[in-house]
């Protein structure tokens, strides 16, 4: 018996030595995975509405809730649409018509099918005769007949030329203005930590030469090009950068030249979004004292060479929000926006006509799809539809997916895949899976075959198999981003032997609580020989790491592996045993900042791998094969797009990287604007391929819109938001 912590120490000390080390064969490779939040759930597509607007401004407009249209074709996530107007471009009129016997409508979106963001042209081909008829619903026949062609403006990489990837990255906001396609990416690096990489770039159709026309230094995001294509409008932190924001950025309006970048010129100091009703005329979006968000009008003097604010007016009231604004020089003085209104818990498009002495309110999507939520409207030229993107449902294109393979910058060494879960863990097979949905932990073959069993039904986090003991899976239980003092308690879970036991299907696996007291005891990690159980808890009053008895837990001995005011947390025990990394808040207790360190199991060699600077986040370490890098997450690649653009997500900045242990090599693995988080890495390399899974009902567009855009809180808490 290990009646003493002294005796405990002595023979945990002893054990370091004879830890089982993997293969020589093993390198840093295999596949990594990881969640991010809500996404798996999204199934956007984009929709568009009739608009029936008169020049009179006594008669107001309507819209046919008939010809509601879904635009894009199911595969995938689409969204952020833009109507354009082929004519324009010399180098894509040639795919109008040539004769009056036939028509055709475009769309332009961003898709994040194959694995990768990207830019598609889609064009729809009807015959005159039925897109000349002036009844909607005869309309929407037509768009639902007609043919698709499909064009990849900016296709995803290939795997050939995935190494340099100048192509692995997150598309966004496309417009096109003449033959130059205009839009936001983040394949260039940023020279700083937790400085944006999102950056607004041309590309010139015809010859595919592509121009950065955001400053080197600069991020720039939700771009908007002028009617006239002279002009091009930016939300911008300017040379100041992303001081972590994580609701409304609290960026300025710049505008500059869309044929090179130049004459750059702030005339908004707070807003964003920005869209063009004419050459002197921005819209934009930004959230007031009040609280509330609103539309705001900028009238503007553009100039040969300079471009100067002339006057600033709001023009939604308080008492709801509205945001992501749409104009088009087509249907001047009708303003397309988002809300959210105190009669709904969903986010829901209106139009808002300008044209008389009073504003008149339009709804759209409310009428048709009640219980969704609908995102970021677009206006067409002529000014006669609305399109905006919302989840399509069950049943209504490709499925979700419990795996979707994310394209990897090199795909010779590992695969990456995004999973419909949270903290998952590969076992030491690489088998099975284990992952959480809080509540509930889940178990699955690596291929997806068979699909997830519940094998623990409360609310568990994270996920860690032992290396020794087959089907014993560590978590914690109780409630996760809690105080110190909170019931939370380190349990293993022990599946039965589904192969040496036929009837095993229908046993139930055995758990075993293995700490004492809940002080907030999570994030247990198993050493490689499978003796002991590393995890933070904060029976001190604060977060620190302890190592346990990986059987018996602690009543068979505790050791303290850190100590200090300070928040360890989140660990992972190297797979050659000789170091155990972990997020911790030291370098600023309390301050919400953190950084990935490393320890030796006995306490030596404490050391800082990685941190994004000051106030930055860097999260959820795990090592690689080898145990000579880390996989991780952060907001070192700060943040890629307005948040409210999205659903919710606590942490927008969240992108996946990797490290070599001695803080050298950092790179970035996902481009996106979600949360990304929890990775982990196997050896076992899985094939990048999607797998899908079976939802049922509303599982399909379980995500939450942004929640500090609760009416109810807003009006709880007077002017706070």
């Amino acid at each position: 018996m290990m009646s003493s912590p002294q005796h405990f120490l002595l023979l945990f000390l002893l054990f370091l030595l004879p830890f089982s080390i993997l293969p020589d064969t093993t390198c840093a490779a295999g596949t990594i995975i990881f969640t991010t939040l809500g996404r798996s759930r999204y199934n956007f597509d984009i929709f568009s509405l009739p608009i029936a607007s008169s020049s009179s401004r006594s008669r107001p407009i309507a819209v046919d809730r008939r010809g509601e249209h879904r635009l894009t074709d199911g595969v995938s996530v689409n969204f952020n649409g833009y109507f354009p107007s082929l004519a324009s471009s010399s180098f894509l009129s040639p795919l109008l018509p040539s004769s009056s016997s036939s028509s055709v409508d475009s769309l332009l979106y961003v898709t994040e099918r194959n694995g990768s963001s990207a830019v598609y042209l889609d064009l729809f081909l009807a015959s005159a005769s039925s897109s000349s008829s002036s009844s909607p619903s005869t309309r929407r026949d037509a768009l639902e007949l007609q043919t698709r062609l499909q064009f990849p403006l900016i296709p995803p990489p290939d795997d050939a030329a995935a190494e340099s990837a100048p192509n692995v990255s997150m598309k966004d906001r496309p417009s096109l203005s003449g033959d130059l396609l205009v839009y936001v990416s983040t394949h260039q690096p940023s020279p700083s930590p937790r400085q944006s990489w999102a950056a607004v770039y041309s590309t010139h159709l015809p010859t595919g030469r592509t121009r950065r026309l955001t400053p080197s230094g600069v991020a720039d995001f939700s771009p908007a090009v002028s009617p006239s294509g002279a002009w091009t409008a930016v939300a911008s932190y300017g040379a100041a950068g992303w001081p972590g924001d994580v609701e409304e950025l609290r960026t300025a309006i710049y505008v500059f030249r869309t044929e090179d970048g130049s004459g750059r010129t702030l005339v908004v100091d707070h807003g964003g979004w920005p869209c063009w009703a004419d050459e002197s005329t921005l819209y934009f979006h930004r959230r007031g004292s009040d609280g509330w968000w609103s539309i705001y009008r900028a009238t503007i003097s553009v100039g040969t060479t300079t471009v100067s604010l002339e006057s600033m007016v709001r023009i939604t009231p308080a008492g709801f929000h509205a945001f992501t604004p749409a104009t088009s020089a087509g249907a001047p003085g009708i303003i397309a926006v988002a809300t959210r209104r105190q009669t709904s818990n969903y986010r829901h498009i209106e139009l808002i006509d300008t044209r008389g002495g009073t504003n008149a309110y339009v709804e759209v999507t409310r009428p048709v799809t009640p219980y969704s939520h609908n995102y970021n409207p677009f206006i067409s030229p002529e000014g006669s539809r609305v399109g905006y993107h919302r989840c399509r449902g069950s049943g209504n294109g490709s499925p979700s997916l419990l795996l979707e393979n994310i394209k990897s910058s090199d795909p010779e060494a590992f695969s990456l895949l995004r999973v419909d879960g949270s903290f998952p863990s590969f076992s030491p097979d690489g088998e099975r899976i284990a992952y959480v949905n809080l509540p509930g932990l889940f178990v699955v073959n690596s291929d997806g075959s068979g699909g997830p069993r519940e094998v623990f039904s409360g609310i568990a986090f994270p996920t860690a198999w032992d290396w020794k003991r087959k089907g014993t899976i560590y978590t914690s239980y109780g409630p996760e981003f809690s105080a110190e003092g909170t019931q939370v308690d380190i349990i293993s879970i022990t599946l039965p032997d589904d192969d040496d036991d036929d009837d095993a299907g229908n046993a139930q696996p055995s758990i075993k609580k293995l700490t004492t007291g809940g002080a907030n005891n999570a994030f247990p990690s198993p050493s490689p020989n499978g003796k002991w159980v590393v995890f933070r808890s904060g029976r001190s009053g604060h977060k620190n790491l302890y190592i346990m008895d990986a059987v018996e837990g602690e009543s068979a001995g505790i050791h303290r592996l850190t100590e200090g005011p300070w928040n360890d947390t989140m660990c992972n025990w190297s797979p050659d045993g000789e170091w155990i990394a972990f997020a911790s808040d030291r370098d600023n207790p309390g301050g919400g900042s953190f950084a990935i360190y490393m320890v030796h199991p006995n306490g030596t060699g404490l050391r800082r791998v990685v941190h994004s600077g000051s106030g930055g986040r860097t999260n959820h370490p795990w090592f690689s094969p080898d145990s000579k890098s880390l996989v991780f997450t952060s907001d070192y690649g700060g943040v890629s797009a307005e948040p409210i653009s999205n659903p919710h997500h606590y942490q927008p900045y969240g992108e996946i990287y990797t490290v070599g242990i001695d803080g050298t090599g950092i790179r970035r693995l996902t481009h996106n604007s979600f949360e990304d988080g929890t990775p982990t890495w196997t050896p076992f390399f899985l094939e990048p391929a999607d797998v899908a899974e079976s939802l049922q009902g509303s599982g399909w567009c379980e995500f939450d819109d942004c929640h500090w855009l609760n009416i109810q809180a807003q009006l709880d808490d007077g002017a706070s938001c």
